[in-house]
This record gives C-alpha cells, sequence and structure tokens, in this order.
C-alpha cells in the first residue's frame, strides 16, 4: 500500500514493531504498508483500523501497541548551582553551542525569552504533528517521517519579521508545558523578573506531539479530555531531534517531561528501550522527568506466602470513574490467575491462565466489563503479565483475588495509571509508596530526576519514589521543581519542571566540553556521573535513597569534582 494518505488520521492503527534481526533493505522488499523508521530496533506501522480491531495483547503483541504518556507537571537556579556557573569565565558558556530539544506540548516560538538580542530566533526547527503536512523529508527513506509539518530556523525568522507570525508557523502551544520547561532549560536572562533559563545560548528544537488518537484512548479507558500522547510520535520525535542535531553539527541534550505507568517499570518497553540505545553516544545527553506518582495510591506491591492459595487485594472506584487499565507484572518465571469481586459482592471465579485470548468478563446486576489478557512471558522481560481493562466500573470497593499458580518468591506488582489519566478517587487501600518511578525514566540511558522545593529542600510531596521494579537505582538526583516562576509570574510545580533544570545544566557541561575539545567523551552516562558526584548530600539522609537518589544537583560542585 502506497503512503499516500495521512498516517496521523484517525482511520489508521499505530504499532511499534522491533525489527533489529532485520535489515532496513529487507523490510521494505515485501513491505505491503504505510510505516516510519525510528532506528534500526523499531518501525512504527500504520495499518487502516477496520482491519485491526478489536486490540488485544494476545493478538497484537504488548509492546506493539504503544504506551500512553501524561505531563508531568502538577531563585530554583541559584539552588541548582547554575548561576555560580555563570559567574567563572571558564564554566560560564550558558549552554552556547550546544541544542536542547523537547518532545511535549510545542513552544510559544513569539515569546522574547526564546529570541536573539538582535530579535531572531533561537529555534532551530518546530517538528509540529498536529499540523496536517508533508512530514520532514529528508531525501532518504529510512529517515523521513511522514506526517506532521515541520517549521525551519528561517522560516520562524520570516513569521517574527511579520505582521501575522501564526500565518507563516501556525504552531502554537495551546496548554503551555512544554514552553514552561523550555523557559526553565533555556530561556533568556531577564533581569527585571529575576528569571534566567538554565542554558540561556543554548539553541532549541522543539517536537508538539499530536493528541492520542480516539482507538487508544477507548483501548486505555482514558477520557477524552486527557492529556495523553502516544509512545510511537514521542520516540519519532526524538528522532526529530536527533536529525536536527545532525544537520547543526551540535551536541544534543533531550529533554522529556511526560510519562506513563504502563510497563514493566524496568526499562523494557519501546520508548525506554530506544533511549537505552543511544546512552552511550558521545555529544548527546538524556534527561527525563521521575513522575508526581507518590501519594496517590496507584502502585500495590503483592506478597503470597507458599501456603498460601491467593491474596485479596482491594481497590476503591471512584463515582466518577468511566474506565481504566491495570497492569499485573510478577516476577520472572512465577505465574498468577486471577478472580473479581464486584461492590455488589458478585464473584467471578478465577479465571485460568491457560490462553492468550481476551477474556471478556460480565456481570449480572452491574454495567461493568473487564477485559482480561494473560501474557505468559511479556517479550522484552520474560514475566507473566496480566491486563485487565476495566470498563464503566461500578464504584465502591472492588477485590482482585491473585491466585498463586507457580511459586519461588510471591512477589508481584500491579499499577494503576498515572495521575491525570484516572480519576483520583481510583486507588489501592493498600498501596506501596515505592516504585513508582514513570516510564521512560526506569531506563539506564536517561537521567531520571525527582523534584524538590529549593526554597525549603524538603523533597516534592508528589515526587515518584524509586527503585525500578528490578531494584536499580532511580531517580538518579532531584532538582527544583516546586512553585518554579517564569518571567510571566506563572508557576508551575512537578518533576518535569525539575528535569529542565537538570537538562540545562547538562547542557553547559556540553557546551564546556566542547570548548575544552572533549565533548566525545561526555554521553548520558558519563554526565550522569558527573553530577551524581557534585550533588549536594544531607548529612542525615543516607544515600542513595528512593526520594532523592544520590542528592540535589549543584552543576558548580560537579565541575569542582571534575577539577579534582
Amino acid at each position: 500500500m502506497a503512503c499516500t494518505e495521512n498516517s496521523a488520521s484517525e482511520s489508521f492503527a499505530d504499532f511499534i514493531y522491533r525489527y533489529y534481526v532485520f535489515s532496513p533493505e529487507s523490510i521494505l522488499q515485501d513491505i505491503d504498508f504505510c510505516y516510519d523508521f525510528v532506528n534500526p530496533q523499531f518501525i512504527v506501522v500504520y495499518q487502516p483500523l477496520s482491519e485491526v480491531e478489536p486490540l488485544s495483547i494476545g493478538k497484537d503483541g504488548y509492546d506493539t501497541i504503544p504506551s500512553l504518556y501524561t505531563l508531568l507537571d502538577s531563585a530554583n537556579m541559584d539552588s541548582a548551582g547554575i548561576l555560580r556557573t555563570f559567574d567563572q569565565p571558564q564554566l560560564g558558556y550558558k549552554g552556547s553551542g550546544t541544542l536542547i530539544g523537547i518532545v511535549d506540548t510545542g513552544i510559544d516560538y513569539q515569546n522574547p525569552v526564546f529570541k536573539n538580542m538582535d530579535g531572531s530566533t533561537r529555534i532551530v526547527g518546530i517538528w509540529d504533528q498536529t499540523i496536517e503536512g508533508q512530514g520532514i523529508e529528508t531525501g532518504d527513506i529510512v529517515q523521513d517521517i511522514r506526517y506532521g509539518t515541520s517549521y525551519t530556523e528561517e522560516q520562524i525568522n520570516e513569521a517574527l519579521n511579520s505582521v501575522e507570525p501564526l500565518s507563516i508557523v501556525p504552531s502554537v502551544d495551546t496548554i503551555g508545558h512544554g514552553t514552561f520547561m523550555a523557559m526553565v532549560a533555556a530561556g533568556n536572562e531577564v533581569p527585571a523578573s529575576n528569571f534566567t533559563g538554565a542554558a540561556p545560548e543554548s539553541k532549541l528544537a522543539v517536537v508538539k506531539l499530536k493528541p492520542a488518537k480516539k482507538y487508544l484512548r477507548d483501548f486505555y479507558m482514558v477520557s477524552e479530555d486527557a492529556h495523553a500522547y502516544q509512545e510511537n510520535d514521542i520516540m519519532l520525535g526524538i528522532k526529530y531531534l536527533l536529525l536536527m542535531a545532525r544537520k547543526y553539527s551540535l551536541p544534543l541534550t533531550i529533554l522529556l517531561g511526560i510519562g506513563t505507568n504502563t510497563g514493566s517499570h524496568s526499562g523494557s518497553s519501546p520508548l525506554p528501550s530506544y533511549l537505552n540505545h543511544f546512552s552511550n553516544s558521545f555529544g548527546l545527553i538524556t534527561v527525563v522527568a521521575g513522575g508526581n506518582e507518590t501519594g496517590f495510591g496507584h502502585h500495590y506491591l503483592g506478597h503470597i506466602a507458599a501456603e498460601e492459595e491467593y491474596e485479596e487485594v482491594e481497590l476503591r472506584v471512584g463515582s466518577n470513574e468511566t474506565g481504566f487499565t491495570m497492569e499485573l507484572w510478577a516476577r520472572e518465571s512465577e505465574l498468577y490467575s486471577v478472580a473479581f469481586t464486584s461492590p455488589t459482592g458478585e464473584l467471578i471465579p478465577r479465571v485460568p491462565n491457560t490462553s492468550p485470548e481476551e477474556h471478556r468478563l460480565t456481570f449480572l446486576l452491574e454495567d461493568t466489563v473487564i477485559y482480561l489478557s494473560y501474557s505468559g512471558a511479556e517479550s522484552a522481560t520474560g514475566s507473566q503479565l496480566i491486563m485487565m481493562r476495566f470498563k464503566n466500573p461500578t464504584p465502591g470497593i472492588w477485590k482482585i483475588r491473585v491466585h498463586n499458580e507457580l511459586f519461588i518468591q510471591g512477589e508481584y506488582n500491579i499499577w494503576l495509571p498515572t495521575a491525570g489519566l484516572i480519576s483520583e478517587n481510583t486507588f489501592f487501600l493498600r498501596p506501596d509508596p515505592n516504585t513508582i518511578i514513570t516510564e521512560p525514566g526506569n531506563t539506564a540511558g536517561a537521567i531520571t530526576v525527582a523534584a524538590y522545593n529549593h526554597r525549603n529542600n524538603s523533597i516534592y510531596i508528589h515526587s515518584s519514589r524509586g527503585y525500578t521494579r528490578l531494584g536499580t537505582i532511580k531517580p538518579d538526583l532531584a532538582a527544583p521543581g516546586v512553585n518554579v516562576v517564569a518571567p510571566d509570574n506563572r508557576a508551575e510545580t512537578g518533576t518535569s519542571i525539575a528535569a529542565a533544570h537538570v537538562a540545562g545544566a547538562a547542557a553547559n557541561l556540553l557546551s564546556w566540553a566542547l570548548r575544552n575539545e572533549t565533548v566525545l567523551t561526555l554521553n548520558t552516562s558519563s554526565a550522569k556521573s558527573i553530577l551524581i558526584r557534585g550533588a549536594r548530600r544531607n548529612s542525615n539522609i543516607t544515600y542513595p535513597n528512593r526520594e532523592w537518589g544520590y542528592g540535589m544537583l549543584d552543576l558548580y560542585n560537579s565541575f569542582l569534582r571534575i577539577r579534582q
């Protein structure tokens, strides 16, 4: 099928496939569908929705169905040790000669904090996925992207010099989240507001994500008005940033302020795997928000003793809940099955773990439908996955009976969706506060950031706690993320704002390395070590820990550690 239609339209379903055992050429020989290559590991395939519905992890595969991500927001530069570097002749590069790339809700390119002194833009490119167009044409079929519209630095400057800028570059950040992160990471100094971005002399490349398609919202039971974005769109957004870095020959810092509870929480899903793929690439640093999940009751840690047949998990469902998806992840080699008791007392007996087919469970006196799928060995982890999709759940206390099928340690995890994708009145009655770093923050291929209040040095109340499901240390460090104020006096809170501080600090590291001709020794792994060594630590706290990681960002002290 020739790719003559808009693959971003609602008539296409998107799938993420791992294809690293094949060459792109071998795939292209037999291809009869629309596609976008991500990298040598992943390809996004677009198929007519009418041919693939209904979706199920048994039929389509868990990893192939894109996860839905949401936004992680709910005198800071001085606390992060960034202002002190501005005052040092050998350190005050302010991100010059580097590129910060952001995949989020877009950017207000007309804002003065993103302009040079002469009024020209500091933004080298915007890819707006929401505006139908020719996508990104490079002359290389493997590098092309087939949807959205990209705008060059020249077009943005033309727009800025126009009486009607939006007639030339109609990209607008209607939500403001991406713009705020860009301000914190790279905004100009505004003395009148006592404001500066962390890397005010860096260049910017920005992706505006399109909202998730309706069929995926329906599959995950996510409401139409929720801020939800597709995993494949984020991955292709990162591909765009890499293309821009190569075009301008600039070292790149990637900033992601979005997250999800979908996935194994071990960094195995497509997006975190993609980030891990280039974590050792020199001149490239990836920074991600750790999530704002503490206190919402979205994680349950289960323990079944060897002599016990089952454990009962109690879940409160709010009166305004229309649906949600819940995932149970077992430890490797262990197997479980589930039964359900509704708030009215109706019992759905244990559904045997004998088939990958999706089970449709209904109730006699209630409108609730539960779609239940078992995956005995999820392809990226080898762990058992049980996906439970609740449609029109009856409000009240639900009981999920988890039966022990194959015992080794008897431990499993269940996650509800992140805040923003589920009602705040739906939660576990006995939640576990740990292991709630959102994906992609569980990957080793990124610097994962917690948020703290720089005014009193306390951890942000909702900053997600580690570690990963496999016990890897996350978050890596903390940065200011509570009531951070922009030049327009708007304040934002969340780990996405904290991550923006660290992204700016990373750009300053790259700028320093560029000037000292050592940029080919700096990547995500080495930058993470440098920032961790320089982090400030409280003598009354043991490090690393689940809240702070290895401590608070202090860029100046990190440079001092390099000198040692």
